[in-house]
């Protein structure tokens, strides 16, 4: 039986926390106690701190007066392992990074430490954060909770497969081409990619052409989108060191969501370009559709997306060029063969293909606006299939069709973070096989909290975040 802690959503943990009718001790033995029984089947916490260590962070943590009590005051967390925690390695999945800890902490671990949380250790990704799957030859493979045979999804898989099975109540993921949706689709939790700028990057993973080529984001997971909500509301917020930070004050973010909506749900479905399969488009759907239930309506729409994968592709490809031209040959030759295909990709692109991909970003930002005169939010699959074997790196096919490359069948994903837009992945529902599926819910740059509003209604009408995979 699970502890009735764990159980709890973030919001609710947290608010007791803060008024101490729960302790940070508590909170902490439980997640603990739950990461003990479960991580070695799971995999999604590695680097952990010692139990004694975080204990003490926990005592520590008690011992705080009300009024110094964080938004996330006591909630044990883990950081994606391409973000410095002090005292803990950053090796981001790969041989060619130390095992030397790091100094002190990135952004994102500052921030949670700033509003109360007490980090536990760190959550595992693919190499570099390359791929929707999450494995690597420095901690090894996270399993999905739900099926330990399938994928946990990536890169934000540790993340993911942490929250799913009850070892976080919260965690932070990075987003390029789906990180934060493809594996919160695959775990059934939520996972929130945020305009750019709504999460400041680290200077650390900044360099000087961030600004022209930027497409990664920082965001939240949850296992709802209250707890989502709350999580972005401490990791959001401006930075002097980010050129594109923006400065709204993030506390919008933490204020109650309804579970009712007026919003106009637009279903694009495969937007005409996307080879899907079977259950994760008519879960998406079915679940879009239940917006009717709570006050909201849902219309078909075909927006324009037939620039974007040609975007993406290019914008990608300059972030892994730089990644080539940061690692020596012997370097490049101990890192796994999609990272070298897409270091090789990025350094064969010329100026005229980056300058038209440039004007292609302005012609679908049209695109899309005039999508947006129609309704609130776009809705279609997360992902394009349901979760697959460990063994397997990436489908290379999907419904029947031959996929060209290992990132053909995660478009579903890369085309929305063309736009630049906001969009969150909530659970849509099970499977006969009991594997979750997800919908994506898209909106107008800047607008996480109508969205948050929006995908929380949604969720209201089509619930699954009490359930809970059964891990023996």
């Amino acid at each position: 039986m699970l502890n009735k802690i764990i159980s709890q959503s973030a919001v609710d943990i947290a608010s007791r926390t803060r008024t101490g009718s729960l302790s940070a001790r508590e909170v902490v033995e439980a997640h603990l106690d739950r990461i003990d029984e479960v991580n070695g089947t799971i995999n999604a916490i590695v680097a952990a701190r010692s139990r004694e260590d975080v204990l003490a962070d926990a005592d520590a943590a008690d011992a705080l007066p009300a009024d110094q009590r964080g938004a996330l005051h006591g909630l044990p967390v883990a950081v994606k392992d391409l973000q410095n925690v002090a005292g803990l390695p950053t090796r981001a999945g790969s041989l060619t990074t130390s095992d030397e800890p790091a100094a002190s902490d990135g952004l994102v671990a500052a921030r949670l430490k700033a509003a109360g949380a007490i980090i536990v250790g760190k959550t595992n990704t693919p190499e570099f954060g390359t791929g929707c799957h999450t494995f690597n030859e420095v901690y090894g493979t996270t399993s999905n909770p739900w099926d330990p045979s399938r994928v946990a999804g990536g890169s934000s898989g540790g993340a993911a497969a942490a929250l799913a099975s009850r070892m976080l109540p919260i965690a932070d993921g990075s987003d390029l081409g789906g990180s934060l949706r493809n594996p919160a689709a695959f775990c059934g939790v939520v996972g929130l990619r945020p305009s750019i700028g709504r999460v400041p990057l680290d200077p650390a993973l900044l360099d000087k052409s961030a600004w022209f080529r930027r497409f990664g984001v920082e965001g939240p997971m949850g296992r709802n989108v209250a707890d989502t909500a709350l999580l972005l509301s401490v990791l959001a917020g401006p930075s002097a060191d980010d050129i594109v930070s923006l400065p709204d004050d993030p506390a919008i973010y933490a204020e109650p969501l309804p579970t009712t909506t007026i919003a106009t749900i637009g279903w694009a479905g495969d937007l005409g370009l996307l080879t899907c399969d079977n259950d994760p488009l008519e879960f998406a759907k079915a679940a879009a559709g239940r917006v009717v239930d709570v006050g909201g309506s849902m219309i078909e729409i075909a927006p324009d997306f037939s620039v974007a994968e040609e975007i993406f592709r290019v914008f990608r490809g300059l972030g892994y060029r730089q990644t080539g031209q940061r690692l020596s040959p012997s370097q490049l030759s101990m890192t796994k063969l999609t990272v070298q295909e897409n270091i090789e990709f990025g350094l064969s692109l010329d100026l005229d293909r980056v300058m038209r991909a440039a004007e292609l970003r302005s012609q679908l930002h049209r695109s899309v606006a005039r999508a947006f005169e129609q309704v609130d939010v776009i809705a279609l699959p997360t992902t394009q299939v349901v979760p697959f074997p460990v063994e397997v790196e990436y489908p290379t096919e999907v419904a029947g069709k031959q996929i060209d490359d290992y990132l053909g069948w995660m478009m579903s994903n890369c085309v929305i973070t063309a736009t630049g837009c906001p969009a969150i992945s909530i659970p849509s529902g099970f499977t006969e096989e009991g594997l979750p599926t997800g919908l994506q819910l898209v909106a107008p740059i800047g607008q996480e909290r109508r969205l948050l509003e929006i995908a929380s209604a949604v969720e209201a009408a089509n619930p699954h975040w009490h359930e809970v995979p059964d891990l023996g």
